[in-house]
């Protein structure tokens, strides 16, 4: 198969489809791998390292686009991209579709066969291509809630630690999954205050397993995140509905409750965002003030750490990559009902139900394009 590598296009974003490792698995496999010039470089990979590996350096995306069978990519295609597909091609990436109708529509249009990185998930139920990036932004939230708390971003001025004799900040965090677990971690660990709120007890006791005594947990409901959030000084939002939009947990209403100066990081930004005052912002200007309210959320968190990023992406999508290389999208997601969950649209259709929902899509059943030859 021919696989394509565009460089990314989204705005801020550093990150590559392949890493040269996996584009020598790839070429060692018989397949032929088309790299853009220049899509390496945001994590220092040149064009030389991926010829080395076998791969042929071509100059556009559009080139890309035009001969590959396979495009693998790391965020949604911004609409460019989208035009340049074309029936019958794969594109593997995360898709998010629940946040944009216009995208939505546009691959659906495209009639090639989208499927998510993010909806493919495991045995056990955790979603295996999503986890990397979920503990890199889990991660990165800590740290920015901790600049948007600093007063030269327009925040109260608190050091997450707090100092002898004054208190350290308090930390209110939405979601105790992947995303949650790892920014508890870190603000915790920068000696913050931490309180972790989720529905699920089982997911409570997860967290305090692994991270004991040093947070605090609570059931989620709307009494107890209105009570915590009006005492917060950071509130990051971790809530996750695979292929859905992100509930909004948190209303204008509440928002005036917090101190001006107080901050909210969006994680779920990526699904619509889970405060009412959300919007997508970029790492070139990451925050802006609603209601005295400091807000950050970036669409692309862990592009800022693009070549952990990138390598942590790789090690986890490669070997599905590796199975739409061998067996093309039908056998391959036929095979493995796990994977299949990963099939977003196809044949001009949209599979994912929670997106539909979302969007006021019509949806069909993934078993019905599976079928279909």
């Amino acid at each position: 198969m021919i696989i394509g590598i565009p460089s990314e296009t989204k705005t801020s974003e550093h990150r590559v489809g392949l890493t040269p490792e996996s584009v020598h698995e790839l070429v060692g496999n018989g397949h032929r791998v088309l790299v853009q010039s220049g899509a390496g470089s945001g994590i220092q990979i040149t064009d030389s390292a991926y010829r080395a590996q076998g791969a042929k350096i071509v100059k556009s995306a559009r080139e890309v686009f035009a001969a590959a069978e396979l495009i693998v990519k790391v965020k949604e295609p911004q609409m460019p991209e989208a035009a340049m597909l074309r029936p019958g091609q794969i594109l593997f990436a995360y898709l998010h579709l629940a946040a944009s109708s216009r995208l939505t529509r546009a691959l659906i249009k495209s009639r090639a066969v989208c499927i998510a990185y993010e909806t493919i998930d495991a045995a056990d139920g955790s979603l295996p291509l999503l986890a990397p990036m979920s503990q890199i932004a889990g991660r990165l939230a800590a740290q920015a809630a901790a600049s948007a708390l600093q007063s030269n971003n327009g925040g109260c001025g608190k050091l997450l630690s707090g100092a002898s004799g004054v208190p350290p900040a308090k930390i209110v965090i939405l979601g105790a999954g992947v995303v949650g677990t790892n920014a508890a971690l870190i603000a915790s660990g920068m000696g913050a205050a931490v309180t972790v709120l989720d529905r699920s007890v089982k997911a409570l006791d997860r967290i305090q397993s692994r991270l004991g005594m040093t947070v605090r947990t609570a059931v989620a409901n709307r009494s107890r995140i209105a009570a915590e959030i009006g005492t917060a000084d950071a509130v990051i939002g971790c809530v996750l509905i695979p292929g859905a939009a992100a509930p909004r947990l948190i209303s204008r209403q509440m928002l005036k409750t917090m101190a001006p100066g107080s901050a909210l990081v969006d994680v779920a930004i990526d699904q619509g965002g889970c405060f009412a005052t959300s919007r997508p912002t970029t790492h070139e200007r990451p925050t802006y003030i609603v209601d005295k309210i400091v807000h950050y959320c970036v669409a692309n968190m862990p592009g800022a750490v693009s070549h952990t990023a990138t390598y942590a992406l790789n090690n986890a999508t490669l070997p599905y990559v590796l199975k739409l290389a061998k067996h093309g999208w039908l056998a391959a997601l036929s095979a493995d009902a796990h994977f299949a969950r990963g099939l977003a649209i196809a044949h001009g259709q949209l599979a994912c139900v929670q997106s539909g929902r979302a969007l006021k899509i019509k949806t069909v059943d993934p078993k019905k394009l599976l079928a279909e030859k």
